[in-house]
C-alpha cells in the first residue's frame, strides 16, 4: 500500500539543528520529510510547512506528539496532502494564467488552492441582490455568500471568519479567510482554509502579489 501524506504547519524556534532534530523525532515515528518551505521568519522563530509521508494505518497524531516532544516546537496544524512543496509556484499560475485561452479566472481559482495551500477559492463580486460569485474552485462551499461587508476592496488581508457576513455552514467548519482585490478592487479573490491555521502575514503578502500580478495580466489583454 502507497503511503499517506501530510502538511504540517510547525512553529519552532530558529536555531542551528532545529530542523536536524525535527527531522529525527519525525523519524522515530516512521514518518520521511519530502519537501519543506518556511513560511515566516521572526526574531527567533520561524513557521516551516513540511511535507511528510506515513505508513498507511498510521496515527498522524503520532506526528504532532513526536514533533512537540522538542522544546520550542509546536504544530500549528496537520492536514491531508497531495502532492509535494514546490517553488516558484506563484509564477507557475501566472504564467499558466496569462496563456489560457479564455476563462483565465476559473484557471485562477482551480490552481489557487494547491499553489496558496488552502481548501478553496472563488472569484466574487457585489451585486443587486448581495454577492455575485463569479468563479469557483471544486471545494467550494455549496452555501451561497450572500454578504460582503467589505468589498470594495484595496489590499490583501485576512478577513473575520466569525463576522455576521459569513455563513454560519462556514463558521461551523472553522474556515479561515483571506481576501485580495482584482483591478479595481470591486472583484476580489476569496480564499478559505477549513480548520485553520489562520493565514500568516507572508501568506497574505503572497496573495497580494499574485492577485496583482494577475490583476495587470487582464488589464493588459482587456
Amino acid at each position: 500500500m502507497s503511503r499517506v501524506s501530510y502538511l504540517l504547519r510547525v512553529y519552532l524556534e530558529d536555531r542551528p539543528g532545529s530542523l536536524g532534530l525535527l527531522a529525527v523525532q519525525l523519524g522515530s515515528v516512521g514518518a520521511d520529510i519530502l519537501s519543506l518551505e518556511v513560511v515566516e521568519r521572526g526574531e527567533g522563530y520561524a513557521v516551516d510547512d513540511l511535507v511528510v509521508d506515513i505508513a498507511p494505518g498510521s496515527l498522524p497524531d503520532g506526528l504532532i506528539t513526536a514533533a512537540e516532544k522538542l522544546k520550542g516546537v509546536r504544530v500549528d496544524s496537520i492536514r491531508p496532502y497531495a502532492g509535494v512543496l514546490d517553488t516558484h509556484r506563484e509564477l507557475e499560475l501566472v504564467d499558466q494564467v496569462a496563456t489560457a485561452d479564455h476563462h483565465k479566472l476559473q484557471v485562477l481559482v482551480d490552481n489557487a488552492p494547491r499553489v496558496l495551500r488552502v481548501s478553496w477559492a472563488m472569484v466574487i463580486t457585489s451585486a443587486s441582490n448581495g454577492v455575485l460569485q463569479l468563479f469557483g474552485s471544486s471545494g467550494a462551499p455549496e452555501t451561497p455568500l450572500t454578504r460582503a461587508d467589505w468589498l470594495p476592496i484595496d489590499r490583501a488581508a485576512q478577513l473575520d471568519s466569525t463576522a455576521g457576513w459569513v455563513p454560519q455552514a462556514w463558521q461551523d467548519m472553522d474556515t479561515r479567510l483571506a481576501a485580495a482585490p482584482l483591478g479595481d478592487g470591486a472583484r476580489a479573490v476569496l480564499l478559505g482554509r477549513i480548520g485553520g491555521p489562520d493565514f500568516r502575514p507572508s501568506e497574505i503578502a503572497r496573495l497580494g502579489y499574485l492577485t496583482g500580478i494577475v490583476s495587470t495580466v487582464l488589464r493588459a489583454e482587456g
